[in-house]
C-alpha cells in the first residue's frame, strides 16, 4: 500500500487552487490571456512558496490542447501528462546536480528541434543559481534569442548569485513568504478533504512552524498525523514541535513587568525542569513584546498574532512603558543570539532575564532587591506593575521631602545602602542642585542645564531658556525632563519653558564658572610651587597660563 505525501497529493492543478502569490498569478494570467508571452521567466523566493508549481501550471497553460489560456482544461492528454510528470516536452533540470558545462551543452543541443507533441518545448531549470560560470555563458546566447517554440522557466532561492546578464533577459517574479493565515487556511482545506478532525490552534502552530513555506507546513502536518495517530490536537502539535505554551510566555512577561526578580528566577527554574527550549522562550517573548508595542501605538488595530489574548496585551501595554518595551525586545533578541556562546543554555537564559531587570530606561531596581537592608516592598494589590515601579521611584528619590535651608537634614538611604543628598527647596538659587540630582542623560540633561528656574505654581514649573539655546528644546525632551522632576517631587509636573533671556545662573553657567575657578586656582598653585619658582629664577623660565590643564582623578 503506497502513500502519497500531502505536499504532493494536494499540489495545485490550476492557478485558482494556488494559495497566495496573487501578484505573480495576475501577471501570468494577463500574459496568457493577451498572448504577450515572454520567452524567459525567473521565479524567485524561499523554499516551498510555489516556484516550481507555478512553472508547471504555466507549462500546462501553454500546451493545453484546447489552446493557450490561463485556465487549462486539466482533462486533455497534455494536461494529464504534465500533472503526472511525464510530458516529453517539459524538460525539468535540477541545476544543483547538473552544474558542469558539458551538462548544459547537452541540454541545449536539442533546443533547435521542434516539440514532439506539445505546442512549446519548455525548459524548467530549478535552482538555476547553482550553474557554473561557464554553464551560464553557454546558456546566455540561447536565453537571449531562443527559437520561437522554446520557453525557459527558471527557479531559484538565491537570485543574487545569477549573473546580471541572465537577469536582464528574464521576466523576474519574486514569490513572497506566505502569511500564517494563508497557510492555516490551506491546511484546514486539506484536512477537511481528507476527513480528519482538527483543532484550529494546532493548525496555527503548524502554520507558524512552516515559516512562510506551505510545503514545509504540509510536511509537518504529515508528521503530526503520524505522531498523533491521525488526531490533530494542539497538545500533540506542541509536543511534536517542542513549542512553548502561550501561558508560560505570558507568565514570564507578567513577572518581568512586575520586576519581581525572585519569582522570575523561580519560574525560570521550573521551565527548565520541564525541558522548555530557552531559545523558543526568548523568541516568543520578543514576539509578545512586539505585540504589546503595537498595542500601545494602535490600541484597537489589528494584531500580528491572532492567538494572543487581547486582555494580556492590554495588561502589559499598561504595565510596561513604551521605551522600556524597546529595551526588553532588544535584550530578548540579543539573548537569543548569545545562547550558543554558553555551554549551558539555561544559564544564558537566566542571565538574559536578569538583564531585562537590570537594563531599563527608568533605572528602577528589580522588586526583589532589598532597600536599605530590609525586604523590598511588594506592589499594592490592583495597582499594577507600573504603580509598583512608580512607587519604587518615589521611594528612592523622594522619600525624604525637601527641607528648608535652616532645617537639619536627616541622612537618607538608597537601595545600595549609601547616603543620598537631601534635596533643597525648588528655587532659583538651588536649581543647579536639583539638576545634579535628576536622573537625566543626553539632550534632556543639556536642556535642564541651560535653563533657569522662574517659579512654581501648583503642578506647573516655569523655566527660562536663553533664545540662543532654543535648539536644545523639543517636546519629547521637555517631556523627559518633566517626568524626571515628577519622580523626584512624587507628583505629576507640567513643565512650561519660556524662551527669554536668562538672568539667573544656569547649571551650565555654574559648571563653567566652577571649572574656571578650579583652573585659576591650579594656575596659582603651580605658580607658587617651589620647583617652578626655582626654574624661573635659575633659567629665566616663564609659565604659559593657557598650557595649564586640569586632570580629574577618573581620567588618570
Amino acid at each position: 500500500m503506497s502513500y502519497t505525501a500531502l505536499a504532493r497529493k494536494w499540489r495545485p492543478k490550476s492557478f485558482g487552487e494556488m494559495s497566495g502569490q496573487q501578484h505573480v498569478l495576475r501577471a501570468l494570467t494577463n500574459a496568457l490571456d493577451s498572448g504577450r508571452i515572454h520567452h524567459a521567466f525567473l521565479f524567485t523566493g524561499t523554499r516551498g512558496v510555489g516556484k516550481t508549481t507555478i512553472a508547471r501550471l504555466f507549462a500546462k497553460a501553454l500546451n493545453c490542447e484546447r489552446g493557450v489560456s490561463s485556465t487549462p482544461c486539466g482533462e486533455c492528454s497534455t494536461c494529464l501528462a504534465i500533472d503526472a510528470g511525464r510530458f516529453v516536452d517539459l524538460i525539468e533540470v535540477d541545476a544543483a546536480s547538473k552544474t558542469k558545462i558539458d551538462d548544459t551543452r547537452e541540454l541545449l543541443e536539442n533546443v533547435q528541434y521542434l516539440p514532439a507533441s506539445g505546442r512549446f518545448k519548455i525548459y524548467l531549470i530549478d535552482e538555476v543559481h547553482m550553474l557554473s560560470g561557464h554553464s551560464f555563458n553557454a546558456l546566455l546566447k540561447t536565453l537571449e534569442e531562443p527559437p520561437p517554440h522554446v520557453k525557459f522557466l527558471l527557479a531559484t532561492t538565491d537570485p543574487q548569485k545569477l549573473p546580471v546578464t541572465v537577469l536582464s533577459r528574464c521576466l523576474q517574479f519574486n514569490l513572497r513568504r506566505l502569511p500564517v493565515a494563508t497557510i492555516a487556511a490551506r491546511l484546514a482545506f486539506v484536512l477537511d478533504a481528507e476527513g480528519i478532525a482538527v483543532e484550529p490552534a494546532a493548525l496555527q502552530l503548524i502554520a507558524r512552524a512552516g515559516d512562510g513555506s506551505l510545503r514545509d507546513a504540509l510536511s509537518l502536518l504529515d508528521q503530526l498525523l503520524a505522531f498523533a495517530g491521525g488526531n490533530v490536537t494542539e497538545e500533540a502539535a506542541r509536543l511534536m514541535l517542542g513549542t512553548v505554551d502561550r501561558q508560560q510566555v505570558a507568565q514570564l512577561a507578567r513577572l518581568i513587568a512586575a520586576r519581581d526578580g525572585a519569582a522570575l528566577m523561580r519560574y525560570a527554574n521550573e521551565l527548565q525542569q520541564w525541558s522548555t527550549d530557552p531559545a523558543q522562550l526568548l523568541e516568543s517573548l520578543a514576539s509578545l513584546f512586539t505585540q504589546v508595542a503595537l498595542r500601545q501605538v494602535v490600541s484597537e488595530g489589528p494584531s500580528l498574532d491572532e492567538d494572543v489574548d487581547p486582555a494580556l496585551l492590554d495588561e502589559l501595554a499598561a504595565a510596561i512603558p513604551a521605551e522600556e518595551l524597546q529595551v526588553l525586545y532588544q535584550v530578548a533578541l540579543l539573548g537569543r543570539r548569545d545562547l550558543g556562546l554558553h555551554t549551558d543554555p539555561s544559564i544564558g537564559f537566566a542571565m538574559t532575564l536578569l538583564r531585562m531587570l537590570a537594563f531599563q530606561p527608568g533605572g528602577a531596581p528589580p522588586a526583589a532587591v532589598a532597600t536599605g537592608g530590609g525586604a523590598a516592598a511588594a506592589p499594592a494589590p490592583g495597582g499594577g506593575a507600573a504603580a509598583a515601579r512608580a512607587a519604587a521611584g518615589v521611594t528612592r528619590r523622594a522619600a525624604t521631602p525637601p527641607r528648608e535651608p535652616d532645617a537639619d537634614p536627616e541622612p537618607a538611604v538608597t537601595d545600595r545602602g549609601g547616603p543620598v543628598p537631601v534635596l533643597p527647596p525648588l528655587s532659583g538659587a538651588t536649581w543647579p542642585e536639583w539638576v545634579a540630582t535628576l536622573e537625566l542623560g543626553g539632550a534632556a540633561r543639556q536642556l535642564a542645564s541651560n535653563c533657569a528656574f522662574l517659579r512654581r505654581e501648583g503642578a506647573a514649573v516655569y523655566l527660562a531658556l536663553d533664545p540662543r539655546n532654543r535648539v536644545l528644546h523639543s517636546k519629547a525632551i521637555e517631556d523627559k525632563l518633566a517626568q524626571a522632576l515628577g519622580r523626584v517631587l512624587g507628583e505629576p509636573v507640567r513643565l512650561q519653558i519660556e524662551s527669554v533671556a536668562v538672568e539667573a545662573e544656569t547649571p551650565a553657567r555654574a559648571q563653567v564658572r566652577q571649572a574656571d575657578a578650579e583652573l585659576q586656582a591650579a594656575r596659582e598653585r603651580l605658580a607658587a610651587d617651589p620647583a617652578v619658582r626655582a626654574l624661573q629664577e635659575r633659567f629665566g623660565a616663564s609659565m604659559l597660563p593657557d598650557s595649564v590643564r586640569l586632570t580629574r582623578q577618573e581620567d588618570t
